[in-house]
C-alpha cells in the first residue's frame, strides 16, 4: 500500500477521535447548565467502554469467522485480547493495530448517541454498565451482519446482511445510526420522563461548535471507509460536504414553514440530518443525489422531531429522529436515486434500477430498527430491576453534574 494511503488513513482516524468532543458539545449545548457536564462524561465513557470491551472480545464478534458459517456472529476467540496483532508486515501497509483502532471507533460513536436518550435522569454507574451490555448485545452482531465479509482466501465467512441479503451500507446507516436511534428510544421509554427539564438549549453557540467539529469527523467517517486515498475517498468526500448542506435547507425550510423562522438550533441539526443520510449512500449518488438526499434527511428529520412530543416521550436530543429517521432516509435513498455511474454501481428504481434492491434495503432497515429496539429495550428493563437505572429524584433536582460528579459546568449561581 503506497504510503500516501496509510497517511490519509491515519488522518482519518484521528478526525473520526474528532466526532467524541463534538458530539459531547452538541449534546451539552443542548441540555441545561445542571447537566451539562454528565451528558458530556457519558459521551466520553461511552468511548472509553467501549474500546475495554472490543480488546477482551469485541473484534472477533465483528469481523471474526462468522460462527457455523450463519452469518450470525462472528468469533469472539479471533483476536481474543488483541492477541497476534502486533507482527509489522514489513511491506508498508496498515496492519492490523490501526484497523483494531478505527473499528473501536465505529462502535464507540453508536453508543455514544444512545446517551442522548437518558438525558437528565440516569446514574452514571448504570450508564457505564449499559454501555457496555448494549455494545455487547446490541453493537457487535449487527456489526458482524453489516460490516464483516467473506473471504474466499481466508476460506472466512462474514456477516449475512452483507453477503447473504446483499444490502448496501457504504459507512454504517444500520449498525452505526438506526442502531443508536432506536437504541435511545428504547432507553428514554424505559427510563420514563424527568421530573424536571429545561424548556430550551442553554447554549446554542455550543452547538453550533460541536456540529461543525461533527461534520469534520465525519469526512474521516466516511472518507476513512474508503480504505486509502483513492478516488471512492475523493468521491465520498463531495456527497458528504453537499448533503450536510442540503440538510441544513430541508431542516430550516420546514421550521420556516411551522414556525415561520429558521433557527441556529436547526440549522445545527438539519447539518447533522444530512450526514446521517448520507453515510449509507455516500458512494451510491452523485452530485445532485447527494443534495436530494441531504434536503431529504434535514426535511423529514425535522418533521419527525414533533413526533416526541405528540407522544410524551422524553427523548429530548432527538436521535431517534436524527439519526433512526435519517439512518432510513439515507437507505430509502438508494433505492431511489442510486447513480449507476457511481463508485456503488447502483442504479436506482426511479432511473430504470432493478426493483431487486427494494427488499434488500427494506429488510435490512427492518430487521436492524427491531433488533436494535427490542435488544436495547430487554437491556434497559433488566438492569432496571436490578441495579436500578434512575437517580434519585433529590439528585434530579440539583442536577447530574452535581449529584453524579461533584462540579459544575457553570457559576452555580447561573444554573437552571
Amino acid at each position: 500500500m503506497p504510503a500516501a494511503d496509510v497517511a490519509w488513513m491515519l488522518a482519518a482516524l484521528a478526525l473520526v477521535i474528532v466526532m467524541f468532543p463534538g458530539l459531547a458539545l452538541f449534546y451539552g449545548g443542548m441540555v441545561g447548565t445542571k447537566n451539562t457536564l454528565n451528558m458530556m462524561m457519558m459521551v466520553m465513557g461511552a468511548l472509553a467502554v467501549t474500546s475495554v470491551i472490543y480488546v477482551l472480545y469485541g473484534h472477533g464478534f465483528v469481523v471474526g469467522d462468522s460462527i457455523g458459517g450463519l452469518g450470525i456472529l462472528g468469533d469472539p476467540m479471533d483476536h481474543l485480547g488483541f492477541a497476534g496483532i502486533y507482527e509489522d508486515p514489513g511491506d508498508g501497509g496498515l496492519a492490523d493495530p490501526f484497523w483494531f483502532a478505527f473499528y473501536i471507533l465505529f462502535a464507540g460513536i453508536t453508543i455514544a448517541i444512545v446517551a442522548s436518550g437518558a438525558v437528565g435522569r440516569m446514574k452514571f454507574g448504570a450508564w457505564l454498565v449499559f454501555a457496555a451490555l448494549y455494545v455487547t448485545f446490541v453493537y457487535l452482531p449487527l456489526g458482524h451482519w453489516v460490516f464483516a465479509a467473506d473471504d474466499e482466501d481466508l476460506g472466512t465467512v462474514g456477516g449475512w446482511m452483507r453477503n447473504d441479503l446483499g444490502l448496501h451500507d457504504y459507512a454504517g446507516g444500520t449498525a452505526v445510526h438506526m442502531a443508536s436511534g432506536l437504541g435511545a428510544l428504547a432507553l428514554a421509554l424505559v427510563l420514563g420522563p424527568r421530573r424536571e427539564s429545561a424548556t430550551r438549549p442553554h447554549n446554542v453557540p455550543l452547538i453550533l461548535l460541536g456540529s461543525g467539529l461533527l461534520w469534520m469527523g465525519w469526512f474521516g467517517f466516511n472518507g476513512g471507509t474508503a480504505g486509502g486515498a483513492n478516488f471512492l475517498a475523493q468521491y465520498v468526500y463531495l456527497t458528504t460536504l453537499l448533503a450536510a448542506c442540503a440538510g441544513m435547507l430541508g431542516f430550516c425550510l420546514v421550521e420556516k414553514i411551522r414556525n415561520g423562522k429558521p433557527t441556529t438550533l436547526g440549522a445545527a441539526s438539519g447539518l447533522v440530518s444530512g450526514l446521517v443520510a448520507i453515510t449509507p449512500s455516500a458512494d451510491a449518488v452523485e452530485a445532485i443525489g447527494a443534495l436530494v438526499v441531504g434536503f431529504a434527511g434535514g426535511a423529514i428529520v425535522c418533521w419527525a422531531c414533533t413526533w416526541k412530543t405528540k407522544l410524551g416521550i422524553d427523548e429530548s436530543l432527538d436521535a431517534f429522529a436524527v439519526h433512526g429517521m435519517g439512518g432510513i432516509v439515507g437507505s430509502v435513498c438508494v433505492i431511489l436515486i442510486g447513480y449507476a455511474g457511481s463508485p456503488a454501481g447502483i442504479e436506482g428504481i426511479l432511473f430504470g434500477g432493478s426493483w431487486d434492491i427494494v427488499w434488500r434495503e427494506f429488510v435490512g432497515i427492518g430487521v436492524t430498527c427491531a433488533y436494535a429496539f427490542g435488544v436495547t429495550w430487554i437491556i434497559a428493563k433488566v438492569l432496571d430491576k436490578t441495579i436500578g437505572l434512575r437517580a434519585d429524584e433529590e439528585d434530579e433536582y440539583s442536577g447530574m453534574d452535581v449529584a453524579m460528579h461533584q462540579e459544575t459546568a457553570y457559576d452555580a449561581r447561573e444554573r437552571v
